[in-house]
């Protein structure tokens, strides 16, 4: 069996990222999945470790090259950027600058070929922003290292899948910006995703933007017909099947029942919402787009409990699965 390596990025280490990373590689299963490659701060992983009685030990790297994944020990490319005094639970410049440089670092490694995929533990935008790092979110920053014009989240559950067309913007600017283009490139990406997936003729679902799709004119200003329809009809063409524009609320119900293999959302709450209903220790993030595979944990830093090992590492260790199952075999040793 091949174990492609997943860097595992620290994520803030004021928030539960070092904690959920020392729980989920105490469990032998994960080693069995993959090579895991964390990119962080060893002295931080160890206080972790400490916090959640994992015993297991921290390898101090200086390069990704150096890993040996032979030994019980946590190998970490270790950045030595953490104040030995950083507390959990705050937002800091310091903790923000340390999230930006995990990611930096993940991508240079993926990219030159040491790492096979990303599997990012939360960071904390508010603590990003202090960094001066103006970006809204992990999928932001990875399109801007990596060069990629646009890419698109999509959540996945046991249940539910969901690719969004608008993310991190408001209601009203997120309206403004759909369009048939952009709507058919998002249902495309998400097409692909599913097809590597081993699914060979996905059914994907296509939300509306207003209340019962629109009811015909009666809700909204024609958006469903304006900016959606015509890319359905596009996608359509191209002999997959794609349907919609559907009421939301039904949709999801159809989808959570295996009715659908992917909701296309328009939104971020629209297709947040019913994923985080189901479950956050079950929720996974990833980034569709990308030259390089980038899974996630689908819930934030958890400041409130940060730093008490109270921490569920169950997404992470999901996060990590789904990582494997679309990383490049021919890559993984």
């Amino acid at each position: 069996m091949t174990r492609p390596t997943i860097a595992i990025t620290m994520g803030d280490p004021a928030g539960i990222g070092p904690e959920i990373i020392m729980k989920a590689l105490a469990h032998q299963d994960v080693h069995n999945l993959c090579r895991p490659l964390v990119i962080g701060d060893a002295e931080r992983l160890r206080q972790a470790g400490r916090i959640v009685g994992a015993d297991t030990a921290v390898a101090s790297l200086g390069a990704a090259a150096e890993a040996d994944f032979g030994v019980n020990a946590v190998q970490c490319v270790d950045l030595k950027c953490v104040p030995a005094d950083l507390p959990f639970g705050r937002v800091s410049a310091v903790a923000g600058e340390t999230a930006y440089r995990c990611i930096a670092k993940a991508v240079e490694i993926v990219q030159a070929g040491a790492a096979q995929g990303i599997c990012t533990a939360p960071l904390s935008k508010e603590a990003l922003h202090a960094a001066g790092r103006k970006f809204p979110g992990h999928t932001e920053m990875l399109a801007h290292l990596t060069g990629t014009p646009e890419v698109s989240m999509m959540l996945v559950s046991p249940k539910l899948r969901v690719i969004h067309v608008t993310t991190h913007i408001g209601l009203i600017d997120a309206i403004a910006r759909i369009e048939p283009g952009l709507v058919e490139r998002v249902i495309a990406r998400g097409h692909a995703v599913l097809v590597k997936a081993g699914i060979a003729d996905p059914k994907i679902g296509v939300c509306a933007i207003n209340p019962h799709a629109g009811e015909n004119g009666l809700f909204g200003h024609g958006e469903e017909a304006e900016k959606i329809a015509p890319a359905v009809e596009a996608c359509r063409a191209r002999g997959w099947d794609v349907r919609g524009p559907l009421p939301a609320d039904t949709l999801f119900f159809l989808a959570g029942r295996g009715d659908y293999d992917m909701v296309v959302a328009m939104y971020h709450d629209q297709g947040h919402g019913p994923i985080k209903v189901l479950g956050l220790e079950a929720g996974v993030n990833i980034t569709v787009g990308l030259p390089v595979i980038r899974t996630s944990v689908d819930h934030g830093t958890a400041f409130d409990i940060a730093g008490t090992g109270q921490a569920d590492e169950r997404s992470l260790i999901e996060a990590l699965r789904q990582a494997v199952d679309l990383a490049p075999k021919s890559l993984a040793a």
